[in-house]
């Protein structure tokens, strides 16, 4: 049996089951899992990109925020805490007595509080007896010790006059005694001795009423100079007991209204009344000038680089908030004082005066000061960027 060859089937006419060339890749591309890494790649890139530009920028203009810090922006305020206090005032103390020692004073006339006065007007009166007592009797002492001295200096008159008396005596005798001696010659030797005698007796005669009236006059000086001090030392307490009296007298120094000052009497705190006792040198009352009040306020060292004097500022009242007047910084410290708590804290006292004037508007009354700030904001951030230019340039 013969076997016919087997036939060659051509690939053209192959089944497209049994033969399906694969497509070829263009040149670069490759599966798709690693072309989605990439993309990763590139956004985590961009974003790493970014968060670098950010921070150096922010940094850059770090010297200049911190200039202007919140003030930059137009109308920032500042809130500060304060007193009223008055810009003309006087305190009144009660007075020290000199060269005694009292430890109260009995007021017995008191001006009340809020009461306008002029200047000169009696504000207080303390009981003055026990001065004008002592008064009294330093002037009955003064006045016996006057009439001591002038009985001193008569006797010493008189005596002066009788001792020149004497001296003249014992003088003219001295002389009759030497006009004698001369007669020497014609006078026997008897009378000759005698008027020698007589000469040497009327010489020391002489002699010693000289000598013992400059030691009188000495001598009585003294005594009357003794006297003399003792006057003067009791006329000056008999002044000192005068001014002590008149200083029970209390006048005021100065046109304004008077404010009652908060002390401590008997085991409280309060304002004095009449009756009531006072230590000396304690001040219970101020004569205030209220045209013309300001607020002393203590700025943090945080809140102190953004004042300056010069701002505009408004003044709110604590017991009266409807009232609002405009101020201004006049006073700034430029040395801090120590804070209570630690010693690294400063605070600053900063002097507000207030434009205008109400009857209400009274000393120690606690206020809120709002500074507007933004002025001085934008002047130190014009004053920081010349210098960041320059600096950025060398």
């Amino acid at each position: 049996m013969n076997t016919a060859p087997a036939e060659v089937t051509p690939e053209s006419e192959l089944s497209p089951v049994q033969w399906e060339p694969q497509p070829a890749l263009p040149h670069g591309h490759e599966p798709r899992p690693k072309r989605r890494a990439w993309i990763v790649l590139g956004i985590v890139a961009a974003l790493l990109v970014a968060t670098l530009l950010i921070i150096v920028r922010s940094r850059s203009h770090s010297a200049a925020k911190l200039a202007s810090d919140v003030a930059t922006k137009p109308g920032e305020i500042l809130r500060l805490k304060g007193t009223t206090e008055a810009v003309q005032a006087r305190a009144i103390l009660a007075p020290s007595l000199a060269g005694q020692s009292v430890e109260t004073l009995t007021i017995i006339h008191l001006t009340p509080g809020g009461t306008r006065v002029k200047q000169g007007d009696l504000l207080v009166e303390f009981d003055r007896q026990a001065q004008m007592r002592d008064y009294v009797d330093k002037q009955a002492d003064y006045q016996k010790l006057v009439d001591q001295v002038a009985e001193e200096q008569a006797k010493e008159n008189a005596a002066r006059a009788k001792d020149e008396t004497e001296l003249k005596t014992a003088e003219d005798n001295l002389r009759k005694a030497e006009l004698e001696i001369q007669k020497a010659e014609i006078v026997s030797r008897i009378d000759a001795e005698k008027n020698q005698e007589n000469l040497d007796e009327a010489k020391a005669t002489y002699d010693q009423l000289r000598e013992t009236f400059d030691l009188k006059r000495k001598a009585a000086h003294a005594a009357i100079h003794i006297l003399e001090i003792q006057r003067d030392r009791t006329r000056q307490t008999m002044m000192h007991a005068q001014a002590n009296a008149n200083l029970m007298q209390i006048h005021s120094p100065l046109d304004g209204v008077v404010v009652l000052n908060t002390i401590w009497k008997e085991g409280t705190m309060g304002e004095v009344q009449e009756g009531d006792q006072v230590r000396p040198g304690v001040p219970f009352m101020q004569v205030v000038n209220p045209s013309a009040m300001q607020v002393r306020v203590l700025a943090n060292q945080e809140d102190f680089p953004s004042l300056a004097v010069g701002q505009n500022a408004k003044v709110r009242l604590d017991a009266y908030p409807e009232m609002v007047f405009p101020a201004r910084l006049d006073q700034v410290a430029p040395i801090g004082e120590r804070g209570d708590f630690s010693n690294k804290l400063r605070s600053f006292v900063v002097i507000v005066a207030i434009q205008g004037n109400d009857p209400k508007l009274m000393p120690d009354l606690s206020a809120a000061v709002d500074v507007d700030i933004s002025k001085h904001g934008q002047s130190l951030a014009a004053g920081a960027q010349p210098g960041a230019g320059s600096g950025s340039g060398s």
